[in-house]
């Protein structure tokens, strides 16, 4: 029985992981790569809220150019300017 609830808890724990989009569409033309983020960073709470992911608290465009554009600028890697995303 405790290999059982130990095995549902992982399985919940990683259930967001597993089943999220490879690539999101967002507004005014922004694609996003899910999927090679969760590979490349391998913490989902540098977006997410929670490690299992979910919904991103608060997110919009103020919080995507904070966080997104700051976070490409901090690791030197990704797009920064309008173009680079916004096509």
């Amino acid at each position: 029985m405790k290999k059982t609830v130990i095995a549902i808890l992982a399985i919940a724990a990683f259930a967001g992981t597993a089943f999220a989009a490879d690539v999101i569409t967002l507004k005014r033309g922004v694609t996003f790569n899910h999927k090679a983020h969760q590979e490349m960073l391998k913490d989902c709470t540098k977006c997410h809220a929670s490690a299992t992911g979910g919904k991103i608290e608060g997110f919009g465009k103020d919080w995507a150019h904070k966080n997104c554009k700051g976070c490409h600028s901090t690791m030197g890697k990704g797009p920064t300017s309008c173009k680079d995303c916004h096509k």
